[in-house]
């Protein structure tokens, strides 16, 4: 069978671990390289990859060989050195990028696998977590939504990253929840433009490790009871293997250490046509390295969930 080449740059964090992780076990991708500033040198300790060791990720040391596509799982504000570098290196190497920095790039193709077309570019921006769940919940009932979207979520401190700070420290979150960015959220944005342009959103950091919660409440221009806003998300994600449907809210740990995604709890207050229900789904895996790979498999040509499911 032949392989397709891939190199991982930013190796160390936890999205990056997922990444190498859905790489490895894929008969169709072959993790060639991983790039890492605190790690360079050391084995990746993959019994599979043999002994490989993390490479030098700096700009000016790295070092790329006969990688095909490349992943970008870096911090905001740091992938354009790497992009430019890629594409002097060769500038058809497929990129994706899971950090924010192209997703309001016309020159990038912003996808989130189950809503959107194939991949038609070689450049390819990753979606957020938080901005994934919210518009999982939009995009079945886009065309009846009336005035604002507010939605409330609530994830694990992985989603802080691996680096210390407020936001993942244990004693901080001990008995507690940490609101962050009670306005203009980045995801919001991200919504705004890709999906519905008035949303207002909350983001929250819970005592849980990874895993998000998102809650949304939403006016319809029509009267409608839950069994027909359930049927309206079954017909709308049918065939969609990581997506499931359910009458209760969805429970957090079912979709932990998953790549599933579930939505459920619809409940509609009839005297005001307001609906309500929850999304849930693995912020590290589905909200991040599990749609860049099903992004890199549709811009080789393949099913979005080779090598997935």
């Amino acid at each position: 069978m032949s392989y397709k080449k891939i190199g991982l740059i930013g190796g160390r964090g936890y999205v990056g671990q997922e990444i190498i992780s859905l790489l490895n076990n894929h008969n169709q991708l072959n993790i060639v390289s991983v790039y890492s500033s605190s790690k360079a040198g050391q084995p990746l300790n993959i019994d599979s990859l043999g002994e490989m060791t993390y490479q030098d990720l700096a700009l000016d040391n790295i070092d790329f060989g006969d990688e095909e596509a490349f992943i970008l799982a870096l911090p905001n504000m740091e992938s354009q050195g790497y992009v430019d570098l890629i594409t002097n290196y060769n500038s058809e190497a497929i990129i994706i990028d899971l950090s924010s920095d192209h997703r309001f790039d016309e020159d990038w193709e912003y996808r989130i696998p189950e809503l959107c077309d194939p991949v038609s570019s070689n450049k390819i921006s990753n979606p957020g977590c938080y901005a994934s769940a919210m518009q999982f919940m939009i995009a079945p009932i886009l065309n009846i939504l009336v005035g604002p979207v507010n939605l409330f979520g609530v994830s694990g401190y992985s989603g802080a990253g691996a680096s210390p700070n407020q936001r993942n420290d244990r004693e901080l979150l001990n008995d507690n929840i940490i609101p962050y960015s009670l306005v203009n959220h980045l995801h919001e944005r991200e919504v705004q433009t890709h999906s519905y342009p008035n949303i207002f959103f909350t983001p929250h950091v819970g005592n849980f490790f990874r895993g998000i919660m998102m809650t949304g409440n939403f006016f319809l221009s029509k009267q409608s009871d839950p069994d027909e806003i359930i049927n309206l998300f079954i017909d709308f994600y049918e065939g969609m293997n990581l997506i499931s449907i359910q009458e209760s809210p969805p429970n957090l740990q079912k979709v932990q250490n998953t790549s599933d995604v579930i939505i459920g709890g619809f409940e509609v207050d009839q005297a005001t046509n307001r609906l309500t229900f929850c999304c849930a789904l693995d912020n590290l895996l589905k909200g991040a390295a599990t749609q860049a790979i099903q992004n890199l498999n549709s811009a080789f040509g393949w099913d979005d969930n080779a090598g997935i499911i």
